[in-house]
C-alpha cells in the first residue's frame, strides 16, 4: 500500500505543479493586484475595495454581464435540446448514422477564431446577398445591431458545440439496457412515455455534465466574440471575457481588470456549483 501510495503521488505531482503554476498562483496574484493600482508593470499603493466599487458602477461591465447572462441562458437550452436530439437521432439503427456522428461533431474541431471569421463572412456576405435576392430586409446588416449580433453569436456557438454535447449524450444512451426499452414497448408505452419515464431518468447524469459544460463555456466565450462582432456596435455585443480583456489592454487599467476577473470567477464558480448540486439532487429524485 505504501508503494502504491508513493507511485500515486509521483504520477500526480507533475499535474499538481502545472495546476499550481497556471491556476492557483495566478488567481492568488490576481486577487492581490485587484486591491492595488497596478498598471501592468508596477503598483504604487493599496486601494482596498476601490476597484470592486468602481466595477459595479461600470456601465460597460454591467451591460456585458447581462448580455452574457442572456447568451448563456439561450445557448444552454438550445445546446442541450439540440445535442440530445442529435444523440437520439444517431443512436437509431440506420445506414449512415456513424457518418452523421462525424458530420455533427466536425464543427467542434474548428478553432474559435477561425470559426468566427468564417461565420462573419456568412453573415455579412452570404446573408446580405440572400437578403437582397429575396428582398428580406431582416437578413441585411446582420452584425450591425445588438439583437442580430446576439443571435449571430448564439448560432455560431450552438453550431460549434452541439456535436460535442451530442457525443456525451450518446455515451449515456448506449448504456441503457435494450431489455428495458423492449419491455416498455411490450407493455404498450408510447415513444414519449419511454423517453420521459425511462430514457431521460437514466441519462440524467449526462444532463448534469452537459449543463456544467455549456454553462461554463457560455460565460467564458471570448474568441468567437472577438472574431464575429468584436463587441460592436458600440460594445453592445461585448461579453464579460472581452470586457475584462479590453479593460486591461485598451484602458491599461490592469487592477480593475483583475477585480472584474475575480468577480467573474466567483460568479461562474457559484452558478456552476449550484447547478451541479441541484442536478445531482434531481438525479436522485428521478
Amino acid at each position: 500500500m505504501k508503494n502504491r501510495s508513493l507511485s500515486f503521488w509521483l504520477f500526480l505531482t507533475p499535474t499538481l505543479i502545472a495546476l499550481a503554476l497556471v491556476v492557483f498562483i495566478p488567481v492568488i496574484e490576481g486577487l492581490f493586484y485587484s486591491f492595488t493600482d497596478w498598471d501592468g508593470l508596477t503598483f504604487t499603493k493599496m486601494v482596498g475595495f476601490q476597484n470592486y466599487i468602481t466595477l459595479f458602477h461600470d456601465k460597460a461591465f454591467i451591460n456585458a454581464f447581462w448580455f452574457t447572462v442572456g447568451f448563456v441562458i439561450v445557448t444552454v437550452i438550445m445546446l442541450n435540446v439540440i445535442g440530445l436530439g442529435l444523440a437520439l437521432l444517431v443512436t437509431q439503427k440506420f445506414k449512415g448514422n456513424n457518418f452523421l456522428r462525424t458530420v455533427f461533431f466536425m464543427p467542434n474541431m474548428i478553432g474559435g477564431l477561425i470559426l468566427g471569421f468564417i461565420w462573419q463572412f456568412i453573415f455579412t456576405q452570404g446573408f446580405q446577398a440572400l437578403g437582397n435576392a429575396l428582398h428580406m430586409h431582416w437578413l441585411l446588416n446582420w452584425l450591425t445591431n445588438e439583437t442580430t449580433g446576439f443571435w449571430g453569436l448564439v448560432i455560431v456557438t450552438v453550431w460549434q458545440m452541439s456535436g460535442y454535447i451530442m457525443i456525451i449524450y450518446i455515451a449515456y444512451l448506449q448504456n441503457i439496457p435494450n431489455e428495458i426499452i423492449e419491455a416498455a414497448k411490450i407493455d404498450g408505452a408510447s415513444a414519449w412515455q419511454r423517453f420521459t419515464k425511462i430514457t431521460f431518468p437514466m441519462i440524467a447524469p449526462a444532463f448534469t455534465v452537459c449543463m456544467f459544460l455549456t454553462l461554463s463555456n457560455g460565460f467564458k466565450i471570448y474568441d468567437q466574440n472577438l472574431s464575429l462582432t468584436n463587441g460592436g456596435p458600440y460594445n453592445s455585443t461585448q461579453m464579460l471575457a472581452m470586457d475584462i480583456v479590453n479593460t486591461a489592454y485598451n484602458s491599461a487599467n490592469f487592477s480593475l481588470s483583475e477585480a472584474k476577473a475575480i468577480v467573474f470567477f466567483i460568479i461562474v464558480a457559484a452558478i456552476s456549483l449550484l447547478q451541479v448540486a441541484y442536478n445531482r439532487k434531481r438525479e436522485a429524485d428521478l
